[in-house]
């Protein structure tokens, strides 16, 4: 991934570093185990360990090896001997390639999944604390992006709080799935090493053994894994494109922070564009786009093949680089965001009462009127309403109401006025704060 779209500690899991000494550790834990069982000498594991654990893995000269041998476990087996010595030839004792590699992944997936639980984690404080704050701000809820009913901008923000909680157990599920050892030996079949080798490895390494493994760790883990990251990705696109309305110029409930200095564009120098959500919208398509790869990785060719590999060298670091970026992007804009409560209660007002429709809809009914006449009833007076040109007084739709004989033979001028206050909309938001926050 391209370093504009990358944090540090998420890059640092995926670097070359990082895996050769990965890859070390699950040598040395092996040889170390294998020592333990007397099949090499116990000196001899020692000795890997002090000295593989001081060395410094020159990446440049591991690639030159590859180059000439073609085989990039055994580039570095030939490095690492250099280091060891002698002793280096106890090292991969009955192990294959895929053992190193395979573990070295899941390795790498369990670290990075820390990372992005932690990253949905301050989303979630960012959505909670402002949620909170406007718990009872006034907006107009929209249905196929048209003026429905109010709601609250604090409901808003508890429902992505719910939405972003799911994708943490959704998390939370994938690392559990993909965190596997497999150190098995050719079609994974134990014949060459003991079992107990792979139960040490992993319990050193934070990973479960995987029950059978063939030469591979069985890929529907990492496509579920790889799918979980995707939904993720789904509900950071989610909240961005609400808040990317949001700030759209006719509506302007809610910016993304503008920096003193900042420039919104190179001609007009007005803009303020949504540039950080826009640019999460499509980092999501990003991360979405590693699922159908590894959806495809799980259907291998008998005991294994590598055309799983060459993907997940890609798949691996750009999805979870790319993801642990968005998150905490979009833990920033939510953070710093710009609400304007009296542009949400100029927009509910917007359409002259019409948001109470249904409450009028529904005292009709309990007055007698049957379902359909009442529809008719308050929706020819709506349409009249909307039809209006030049502006809409706030009360438009109740003073038409008032006027119209169907209405007023059964209403009265404060039954109907009771209909039209904005707080019977938000009387069951404790109710769904406590569902969502428990308080």
């Amino acid at each position: 991934m391209i370093p504009r779209y990358a944090r540090k500690e998420m890059v640092d899991i995926w670097s070359q570093e990082s895996k050769f000494r990965i890859w070390f550790e699950i040598e040395a834990y092996a040889t170390e185990k294998l020592a333990e069982l007397g099949v090499v000498p116990l000196e001899a594991a020692k000795n890997v360990w002090e000295k593989g654990s001081k060395a410094v893995f020159d990446v440049a000269k591991i690639d030159a090896i590859e180059a000439e041998v073609k085989h990039d476990v055994i580039a570095f087996l030939t490095h690492l001997a250099e280091f060891i010595g002698d002793d280096s030839r106890f090292v991969h004792q009955g192990l294959t390639s895929s053992d190193v590699l395979d573990t070295c992944l899941a390795v790498q997936l369990n670290r990075a999944a820390d990372l992005l639980i932690k990253d949905v984690d301050r989303v979630l404080a960012a959505l909670k604390k402002r949620a909170l704050e406007h718990k009872y701000t006034v907006r107009i809820g929209r249905s196929h992006g048209i003026h429905a009913e109010p709601t609250t901008f604090g409901l808003t923000l508890a429902r992505f709080y719910a939405e972003f909680t799911r994708a943490k157990e959704r998390l939370i599920v994938a690392q559990k799935e993909i965190a596997t050892c497999a150190i098995s030996g050719a079609v994974g079949t134990f014949a060459q090493i003991n079992p107990l080798v792979e139960e040490h490895v992993a319990e050193k390494l934070g990973l479960q053994p995987e029950p059978i493994s063939t030469q591979v760790i069985p890929r529907d883990r990492h496509a579920a894994f790889f799918c979980a990251l995707a939904v993720v990705a789904s509900s950071i696109e989610n909240l961005a494109i609400e808040i990317r309305h949001m700030q759209r110029t006719e509506v302007l409930e809610a910016e993304e922070f503008f920096s003193k200095g900042q420039k919104g564009s190179s001609a007009m120098p007005h803009k303020r564009n949504p540039v950080l959500t826009e640019n999460l919208t499509g980092l999501a398509r990003l991360v979405r786009s590693a699922a159908v790869p590894a959806l495809e990785n799980v259907a291998l060719w008998h005991e294994r093949d590598i055309s799983h590999s060459s993907v997940e060298r890609g798949i691996g670091p750009d999805a979870t680089i790319t993801l642990d970026f968005a998150l905490n992007r979009l833990a920033g804009v939510v953070e710093n965001l710009l609400v304007y409560p009296e542009n949400m209660k100029a927009n509910l007002d917007l359409l002259g009462g019409l948001h109470n429709s249904q409450n009028v809809l529904l005292a009709l009914t309990q007055k007698g009127v049957m379902r359909e006449d009442a529809y008719r009833i308050v929706q020819r007076n709506a349409m009249e309403v909307w039809n209006l040109r030049g502006g809409r007084p706030a009360d438009a739709l109740i003073s038409r109401l008032k006027k119209d004989p169907d209405v007023n033979s059964r209403l009265s001028d404060e039954e109907l006025e009771g209909l039209f206050d904005d707080s019977r909309h938000l009387k069951n938001v404790d109710v769904s704060f406590k569902r969502v926050f428990g308080e």
